[in-house]
């Protein structure tokens, strides 16, 4: 029985070693990452459609001359906070590209041959020494752990992180993300546009076509608020959604990796 316990982790890292050269969760965590990936696109594009559209519309300036004495109004900067909000979002998502393109190269770093070399080597040499009953020395305990977190750590974090999307992140997001395209397409639709009325109109004609324009405008400005006003807490959501993804989530387990790799081999070092 002793026996078989002292075989237990040579055996492991047989297994691991085995993994590192061919490679079985490397391909599916690639997958994963690049579904990821296009989540985040798709998001950044709706972000950037929204900003488009405030960004027209905060430009847009209304001139009050009814009677030849102007002047002007901006409201579309009743939008600001709107506006500042989906900048943040979509900063946020472009940021989530660039991690979900890391995770993509480390990888493939980690699937490169030398490191599965390295490691077969140093799990040998592991291996030998602990089979033999003698100390392992500590440094040796170190580099093992640290090579078997180079090969596995981002292929494992993916895969566990994309169960955990699956089961409490995806319903959020498609819900959220349908939101705000349904809302990028009602604020497109609301764009509000100035028309410059007839200089041949009587000034009895130019005030009537005045008061009812401006107040088409400020219906406008109002249904757009309203549209993206919708679309805020559904951005907000997807932000979370995002960050535990490629953030809070994936440092928790790398933490929980690293732990366990070294409670399992340097622990074992006596």
């Amino acid at each position: 029985m002793a026996a078989l316990q002292r075989a237990f982790l040579p055996l492991l890292l047989l297994v691991l070693v085995a993994c590192a050269w061919f490679a079985p969760l490397d391909v599916p965590a690639g997958e994963k990452v690049d579904a990821g990936l296009k989540r985040a696109l798709i998001s950044f594009a709706t972000a950037r459609a929204l900003n488009g559209v405030i960004s027209v519309a905060q430009g847009t300036e209304l001139s009050v001359q009814p009677v030849g004495v102007g002047a002007t109004f901006a409201p579309g900067q009743l939008l600001d906070p709107v506006n500042d909000l989906v900048e943040r979002f979509s900063d946020l998502m472009l940021g989530a590209s660039v991690l979900f393109g890391a995770q993509k190269v480390l990888i493939g770093i980690g699937a490169y041959w030398p490191l599965s070399l390295a490691l077969t080597l140093v799990a040998l040499a592991w291996s030998v020494v602990w089979l033999r009953q003698q100390r392992v020395m500590p440094w040796l305990s170190r580099l093992l752990a640290i090579l078997l977190m180079l090969r596995f750590a981002v292929p494992v974090v993916t895969l566990a992180t994309d169960q955990v999307w699956q089961k409490f992140l995806d319903d959020d997001y498609r819900i959220s993300q349908q939101a705000i395209d349904t809302a990028s397409i009602d604020a497109a639709g609301q764009d509000p546009t100035l028309q410059g009325a007839p200089v041949n109109q009587s000034l009895i004609d130019r005030l009537r076509g005045w008061f009812s324009h401006n107040t088409d405008i400020k219906a406008r400005f109002d249904d757009l608020k309203q549209a993206l006003e919708k679309a805020t807490e559904h951005v907000i959501r997807l932000m979370v959604v995002f960050v535990l993804q490629t953030a809070v989530i994936p440092a928790l387990l790398l933490w929980i990796l690293w732990a366990w790799a070294r409670s399992l081999f340097e622990s074992g070092r006596s």
